[in-house]
């Protein structure tokens, strides 16, 4: 016997009546492995110490947790239903394709650190510049449930070694310029003397010439 379809299901919004969407980003307790549930339950106590942007993802790479200062770093539409976007369809870092952080502290199971990676969030223009850091979460069998993804934006500071590293560039070149115009002044004064002290020869044998 064919089982029969269920009808999707309707929200009543006071009188408006909608079709709820077939994909749903908020993600509920039930959908969240137990283990890293747990794990958020725990990590509350002291996740107020970490000052720089975090989020936790689950093994699909959807986020299940953040901060306020992740939360702060993305405009209103892509804030807007954060828990169960994935990762880079928030924030598009130039590692996101070919090696993903999360990917590589599971594969690795340990911490890793990545320095100087770029990107930009989603739909703004301003380009970034993060060090990131990705822990695994584990269950107790040891079984990957989810990772900690900590990002320190440091694009102030790449913008500031950038300008200091072009302020370096330019003194350099600036006293090569002038290497090359004592080298050639230089140069040019041995040429000079030089030819000075052929005239004084000739000038000299000249005059040995008229008392002969």
């Amino acid at each position: 016997m064919t089982e029969r379809l269920k009808p999707p299901r309707i929200a009543i919004r006071g009188r408006r009546i909608c079709q709820l969407r077939p994909l749903c980003y908020d993600l509920s307790v039930d959908q969240v492995a137990p283990a890293l549930q747990q794990f958020l339950t725990e990590f509350k106590r002291v996740a107020n110490a970490i000052v720089d942007s975090y989020f936790v993802v689950d093994t699909e790479r959807r986020i299940v947790d953040f901060n306020r200062a992740f939360f702060a770093l993305l405009p209103r539409q892509v804030a807007r239903g954060l828990k169960g976007k994935r990762c880079y369809e928030v924030i598009e870092l130039n590692i996101c394709k070919t090696e993903c952080i999360a990917q590589q502290c599971w594969t690795d199971n340990r911490h890793v650190r990545l320095d100087e990676i770029s990107g930009s969030i989603i739909g703004e223009a301003q380009k970034l510049r993060f060090i990131l850091s990705a822990v695994p979460i584990t269950d107790e069998r040891g079984n990957h449930v989810g990772a900690l993804e900590i990002q320190r934006n440091v694009t102030d500071e790449a913008v500031v070694q950038v300008k200091y590293q072009e302020m370096l560039e330019t003194e350099a070149r600036e006293r090569e310029r002038l290497a090359n115009q004592v080298r050639m002044r230089t140069k040019e004064l041995l040429e000079t003397n030089q030819l000075l002290l052929k005239t004084q020869k000739e000038l000299l044998a000249y005059k040995k010439g008229l008392t002969v």
